[in-house]
């Protein structure tokens, strides 16, 4: 279940968690760089965490990140969350912030909470709601050609997992996982087992990608994480060029205090959409290189 990673890709794109708020704006931004001539799905390799699944697997399919431009009546009101439990919301945060605990034993008490709300009497409504609208943002297709990764945990054992193509899992069930945070959604079953929020491995899990020669990071939460990963290294001719996209100064505003704000949605996408001029900018002599794209 965890597939050859990014050691060969020229091109990779590494997308991050960020919640409702954080996928908008990074549907903007891809919309915005595509319309700038910078088409992110064309890497070698696409790394989806949380947000990042749902984003990435509409950018490896090929499919036109403008769909997600608003929420509207076709994906409901779990389209990108739902309501989340405040409850469990804080448990899991008083978990992430407890010193001291090694990361392994992080994952399994969050895990518990998680698949406590599984075993809740919404639970199992809880997760068709979710897989309906994970469903309704990134279609009902499969794995593209392209490599892409989609992270995940294990809820019970606390397991870091990786899927792909060869995976054997549906990628809307893979996408839903990745993106199930505990108290905002509840644990996806696969295979008889159940898993959580793929950020809980590693973030944005740019480790995935760390052999691909231009690696591009796009990571609605560096406002809030800033220097992980590094901001930018731009490196001298055949080195190795890493350059990470996060939020600007407007984008932060239209985000908010809180990233499942599902009323903040289009303020962020249109964030996203016009900081896409800046970024391409940035972006156009490194990832157009050896395209032929201008």
């Amino acid at each position: 279940m965890n597939p050859e990673t990014g050691a060969t890709a020229e091109r990779a794109l590494v997308l991050g968690p960020g919640g409702p708020v954080g996928t908008a704006w990074m549907a903007g931004l891809a919309g915005g760089l595509g319309r700038s001539g910078i088409e992110l799905g064309g890497a070698d390799l696409v790394v989806g965490t949380s947000a990042g699944a749902i984003v990435g697997a509409l950018l490896a399919t090929g499919q036109d990140p403008g769909r997600l431009a608003a929420l509207g009546a076709r994906t409901g009101p779990a389209a990108a969350g739902g309501a989340a439990d405040a409850a469990r919301l804080g448990s899991v945060f008083a978990v992430l912030g407890e010193a001291g605990l090694e990361p392994g034993e992080v994952r399994r008490r969050v895990g518990r909470i998680a698949l406590d709300h599984a075993d809740s009497a919404s639970g199992p409504e809880a997760e068709r709601a979710l897989l309906a609208s994970r469903a309704a943002l990134i279609g009902e297709g499969g794995w593209p050609d392209r490599r892409l990764l989609i992270t995940a945990v294990d809820a019970a054992t606390g397991e870091p997992v990786v899927w792909d193509r060869t995976s054997g899992v549906p990628l809307v069930q893979a996408v839903a996982a990745s993106s199930a945070f505990p108290g905002a959604e509840p644990p996806v079953a696969v295979a008889g087992r159940r898993y959580m929020d793929g950020a809980l491995r590693a973030g944005t899990n740019a480790d995935l990608a760390a052999g691909a020669r231009t690696l591009v990071v796009v990571a609605p939460m560096a406002h809030l994480f800033p220097g992980e990963p590094s901001e930018e290294q731009p490196g001298a001719a055949g080195e190795r060029i890493v350059v990470t996209l996060g939020p600007d100064p407007d984008a932060v505003r239209a985000f908010g205090p809180d990233l499942q704000d599902l009323a903040r949605w289009e303020p962020a996408y249109r964030a996203g959409l016009a900081q896409a001029s800046a970024a391409a900018e940035r972006l156009r002599p490194l990832w157009n290189a050896g395209t032929g794209a201008a």
